[in-house]
């Protein structure tokens, strides 16, 4: 019998031309297996085009649930953002991934994963310290690393394709490079590889408008939380993949999550991109405006850091790591008592407060009014600023002592 191969397989061109390719030069018998983290990209017709070009079989997982609770959730929790603007989109959804491509190897028998990300990007990392940290037994093809891999454009996929009687309705015309799932959709080539260009917004858009193009009235929303997890939107209970569906319609209508970001991938490189993460941006500000009323200066402070670090784990791929584990530990530790409605306004790109509510909230209104009530005595603040301010004091007087203030 010939070895397995498990194949990430998406159902286009790279991945196509893949199939035939580890037939020819490896002798595998190729299973295919299709992650649905929410692309709505129609799946009828993958089975026949995988086997059409010679796969053994084709597994199609749907595993949006699971993405949404056992990953987009944490990150939420966390405010996991990278650089400042990028909520991990893509990188969430990589090792989710490679848990399943894992699974169905064992199931299968395989002996060998093979991945069609590119040398240049941050996938082939994720995908390969996942595969690494969960099976490190099985052997990983990355194709386009792979000495035996000739072909450098579409053209010459499309081209080898024929060769090997494959005939499949790619185009070689150009056109955006693109990640989707049910948390946001990347976009990368063509005009944004030179970052003097302004993003073609109405050729490049898919889940929204521009604020521009947003309507004229704003829509009030309101979320509920429960220990830090989305329950319920405008009142209705739902599971979290239904209000984050809920949420993209919402927030592309109104220019929500539009990004125009240059980061620093993991090899090295800067890379542009923008991303539309409508839903996912109105998530993250109504968790953080909650945690606003809830935790104390301290752990808010410590939080914002470990959400920090939380964000680079996830985007260099070490999911699957004790530090992951570890930091989300902490995170969880905080989400206890993180309950509650935030209410905002839609409006033009912008998530405009509206009001917010917490059984747990820290606001007190008696310390924080100008009136002054029980538990706060404005005579107490002079003790306290002569203590706080005395490094400062002492440093001026000895300035002033040798002429130096």
């Amino acid at each position: 019998m010939k070895e397995k191969v498990i194949l990430a397989y998406s159902g286009g061109l790279d991945t196509t031309a893949i199939i035939p390719w580890l037939k020819e030069n490896f002798n595998y018998d190729v299973v295919c297996v299709c992650i649905d983290c929410g692309q709505e990209e129609e799946l009828d017709g993958l089975e026949e085009r995988a086997k059409s070009c010679g796969a053994e079989k084709l597994y199609i997982l749907d595993v949006i649930d699971e993405f949404c609770d056992e990953y987009i959730v944490p990150c939420v929790q966390a405010h996991a953002v990278y650089e400042n603007k990028y909520l991990l989109g893509t990188s969430m959804a990589r090792p989710l991934i490679a848990k399943k491509l894992v699974e169905i190897a064992r199931k299968e028998g395989a002996t060998a994963i093979c991945h069609g990300a590119t040398g240049k990007g941050n996938d082939q990392i994720r995908f390969e310290l996942g595969i690494k940290a969960l099976a490190p037994d099985l052997k990983i093809i990355a194709a386009w690393r792979n000495e035996k891999w000739t072909m450098d454009s579409r053209e010459s996929e499309i081209e080898y394709c024929k060769a090997h009687g494959i005939n499949l309705p790619f185009s070689a015309d150009s056109s955006y490079s693109r990640d989707r799932n049910i948390w946001h959709i990347s976009h990368e080539g063509l005009e944004l590889e030179d970052p003097a260009n302004e993003p073609n917004y109405d050729h490049l858009l898919v889940l929204g408008v521009t604020p521009e193009k947003a309507p004229d009235e704003g829509e009030y929303v309101s979320l509920s939380f429960e220990k830090g997890v989305p329950v319920a939107i405008n009142g209705e209970k739902k599971k979290v993949s239904d209000i984050i569906r809920d949420l993209n319609k919402l927030g592309g209508k109104h220019g929500i999550g539009i990004v125009d970001i240059v980061e620093n991938r993991v090899v090295g490189m800067k890379s542009r991109g923008v991303y539309e993460t409508p839903g996912g941006t109105i998530l993250y500000e109504a968790h953080q405006q909650l945690e606003e009323l809830i935790l104390d200066r301290d752990a808010y402070a410590v939080k914002k850091d470990m959400g920090n670090k939380f964000a680079q784990i996830v985007y260099e791929g070490k999911w699957f790591s004790p530090l992951r584990e570890a930091v989300q530990a902490f995170v969880e530790s905080t989400q206890k008592y993180v309950t509650g409605e935030v209410k905002f306004k839609l409006y033009k790109g912008n998530i405009i407060k509206a009001g917010t509510t917490s059984p747990y909230s820290l606001y007190n209104e008696s310390i924080a009014s100008f009136t002054t009530g029980d538990l706060y005595d404005h005579h107490d603040a002079e003790g306290f600023i002569n203590l706080f301010g005395l490094s400062t004091k002492v440093r001026a007087m000895k300035m002033q002592e040798r002429g130096e203030l």
